[in-house]
């Protein structure tokens, strides 16, 4: 989509307006709970264990996923009054990257978060440090390692229909796309997703047997098929068909649906989490702040 001095083909202003509130809300709902997240890790000597490491991850991956939602927001609420995209050409390649290597991120440390409960549920051991480093430097290196792919030429990064924000350009359907996309869905999608389930399902057999089931074992595969599996539907589609075919509207879908994964990622991390609960509460309660000043 180029950028014009028009309003973007099948929406109306108040469209636009109504696209731009629900991403403001969810990028500040997203940014605020996991700030919450980070803080705590930060403030609370108890929280600092390889585990929470990997949730510490996640929270930082979400967060970068909830800037971009912010930086389309603010995009889609100038568009009623500057009718395009107000960052320029390198800005849209700049938001495409941040969002796909954040998004990547969170998919991939929440597969971390899988295999780091499951070690610590069925080998009843505590995660190294050294084993929790590398996982989450695995993690973003590989992410910005395929979210840079396409600024050098495999794949390529372009408006979605609305015009406020950028990623991968799946309206051409190309061989370069239908190659980058089935190689890297494989690596960064499929594999993860199948290590959340594994390690949830191993994991759930295993508290069975001893009679004890103190974790959610679905919501954390049902997350990532919810948020990211409308972007799976839209992508597959434009490899074997026209996607033009699909309405502008139905095309904002997935990116909308996929700005909910911070927020629902951090009630199930860590509002949903015992030690980081009581973590955040003592960040934010005045007797925890003053028992750190204390120590």
């Amino acid at each position: 989509m180029a950028e014009s001095g028009s309003l973007p083909t099948g929406f109306g202003e108040l469209e636009v307006l109504a696209v731009g509130m629900v991403l403001l809300v969810e990028a500040l709902t997203g940014l605020c709970l996991n700030s919450l997240t980070i803080l705590s890790f930060c403030k609370t000597p108890e929280l600092r264990t390889p585990t929470h490491l990997l949730v510490l991850s996640l929270a930082l991956a979400d967060s970068g996923i909830s800037l971009n939602a912010l930086v389309a927001a603010t995009s889609s609420l100038l568009r009623v009054s500057h009718r395009r995209w107000p960052y320029g050409s390198n800005g849209c390649q700049a938001h495409g990257f941040q969002g796909f290597m954040t998004a990547l991120a969170s998919i991939c440390s929440s597969a971390a978060i899988a295999w780091g409960r499951y070690h610590h549920y069925c080998s009843r051991s505590q995660l190294a440090w050294n084993t929790a480093i590398s996982l989450v430097t695995c993690v973003w290196l590989s992410s910005a390692f395929w979210a840079a792919l396409p600024l050098l030429g495999w794949g390529h990064y372009d408006y979605e229909p609305l015009g406020t924000c950028c990623t991968l350009d799946y309206s051409r359907g190309d061989r370069n796309f239908t190659s980058f996309l089935f190689t890297m869905a494989f690596f960064n999608f499929f594999v993860p997703l199948f290590i959340t389930f594994i390690s949830y399902r191993l994991m759930e057999q295993k508290l069975r047997k001893t009679g004890h089931l103190q974790v959610n074992t679905t919501l954390p595969a049902r997350t990532l098929l919810f948020g990211w599996g409308p972007y799976a539907l839209l992508y597959l589609y434009a490899t074997t068909a026209d996607v033009s075919s699909i309405s502008p509207k139905l095309q904002m879908v997935p990116a909308l649906v996929a700005k909910t994964v911070p927020t629902i990622n951090a009630i199930n991390y860590a509002l949903g989490g015992e030690m980081v609960h009581r973590g955040i509460w003592q960040c934010l309660s005045p007797q925890g702040s003053g028992l750190d000043r204390a120590r």
